[in-house]
């Protein structure tokens, strides 16, 4: 009696523990899909913006153009038109996250990083644990008590 009673717990305790692994998956693929789908409206937001941003900066950089155009001819000094060039960088580079393929290109740079260059990515006394968490919020509290 008691051989059949502890396989039925046992056969029951295998279903459990598969029930609980499975539950485990769904509930990490969930995480990560969500995790991704935040990510992708993060990156939407951000290219967005920078396509608004460069709406406004585009015109600022259109009548600058002009207007030190117009004065470096009128005054004959060609002074007037050397800001042109660094405000020409800022909006090729607004233009390019906006519109061209800069996302790509730091896409594919960052696989790099994390392909050939890893090393550089290690923190600082390496991978945080729940110990030295623990041992930070006990020093912490510590430190709150002896005030």
């Amino acid at each position: 009696m008691g051989f059949i009673f502890s396989k039925y717990m046992n056969e029951s305790m295998k279903q459990q523990q598969e029930f609980m692994l499975m539950n485990a998956q769904l509930q990490m693929e969930r995480q990560l899909t969500i995790q991704n789908e935040m990510r992708e409206r993060q990156m939407a937001m951000q290219i967005a913006w920078t396509r608004e941003f460069l709406k406004y900066f585009g015109t600022f950089f259109g009548l600058a153009v002009f207007g030190l155009t117009v004065g470096a001819i009128k005054k004959k000094q060609p002074v007037f038109f050397f800001p042109v060039v660094p405000l020409s960088f800022v909006f090729a580079y607004q233009y390019d996250m906006g519109y061209g393929t800069l996302l790509q290109r730091m896409k594919g740079e960052a696989e790099h990083i994390l392909d050939i260059e890893n090393s550089k990515l290690q923190l600082p006394k390496g991978m945080i644990t729940f110990e030295t968490i623990e041992k930070a919020r006990k020093a912490q509290s510590k430190f709150f008590i002896e005030k």
